[in-house]
Order: C-alpha cells, then structure tokens, then sequence
C-alpha cells in the first residue's frame, strides 16, 4: 500500500506561482523506482482532469491548458508540480497520483491518489 501526501497549496493572485509536493510513503524504498506519479485537478462543480505525468522512461505530459506554464519533476518517491503563470481558470483541488503500473499519463487508471491541496488564483 502506498500512500500519497500533498503540500504546497494556498492562494495568490493572477500571474503567480506555487509549487505543489507530492511525497509516496508506504513499501520498502527499493519499490518507489517504480512509481509513475502525476498530477489531476477538480475544480468545483467540474470533472477531475488530468494536468501532468511522468512516465517510467522520464518522458512528460502536460495537459494542453497547462503546457509551457507548469512543469512536472520526479525525484524517486517524489512529485513537484512547479506552477507559473498562473490564472484564476487554474483554481481547484490538486491531487497526487501513483502507481506501479505505468502509462496512464493523463487518464484516471492510477491505483493511488491523494487527500489533495487546495490552489487558489485570484484576478
């Protein structure tokens, strides 16, 4: 069992940025070499949507309405979801996903999810 622990959520102003963490805890260290993490968002009243994720060979996709404004690293049990650029349309709860199945990317197949953090962008 893995579990999935957020941070770095909060409120800024249009044009800001925030970084979000995501850190696995759970097996042994050796098994987190595996773990393909990415990251989804719900907005209110909305559907959740995938963002970004990173593969098991290191390859990156971004959701189009992210693309050039965030970026998504992994550093072994790991996730940053480095947020500039920020717009009010960005608003929603940000969650961590996992899993040792790889290849997802953006679909909502992950195993592991988190509690979430909440992202705030005021005009």
């Amino acid at each position: 069992q893995v579990q999935l622990q957020e941070s770095g959520g909060g409120s800024v102003q249009s044009g800001g940025s925030l970084s979000l963490s995501c850190v696995a805890s759970g097996p042994s260290s050796g098994y987190y070499e595996r773990l393909c993490m990415a990251w989804f968002r719900q907005a209110p009243g909305k559907e959740r949507e995938g963002v970004a994720a990173v593969d098991s060979d290191g390859s990156r996709t971004y959701a189009d309405f992210v693309k050039g404004r965030f970026t998504i690293s992994q550093d072994s049990h790991k996730s940053t979801l480095q947020m500039d650029s920020l717009e009010p349309a960005d608003t929603a709860m940000y969650f961590c996903a996992a899993d040792y199945i790889c290849g997802f990317e953006l679909s909502m197949g992950y195993q592991y999810w988190g509690q979430g953090t909440p992202v705030t962008v005021s005009s």
